[in-house]
């Protein structure tokens, strides 16, 4: 649902054709995995550093925030790029 929303909405990307539009499906994931690496390494590390659940949370806050904004990023340069 997400990626049906993102294309539509955020990018304003049409695939040439479903091929291309499974491609685009499968680098959107592939970005999404990475970017949950984010997400589960600043949770992780914050509960390692400090040792208590609120730090965990705090840290998987950040990583969350970090991790949107950088599939943002990921997702507009290399996913959705504008076709010529």
């Amino acid at each position: 649902m997400k990626y049906a929303l993102d294309k539509r909405y955020i990018f304003r990307f049409k695939a040439q054709n479903v091929a291309h539009d499974a491609q685009t499906f499968l680098l959107y994931s592939l970005m999404g995995v990475a970017t949950t690496v984010i997400f589960w390494g600043f949770e992780y590390a914050f509960e390692f550093w400090f040792q208590t659940k609120a730090w965990r949370y705090l840290g998987g806050v950040i990583g969350l925030g970090i991790g949107y904004l950088v599939k943002y990023r990921l997702d507009k340069k290399f996913v959705f790029k504008q076709q010529n």
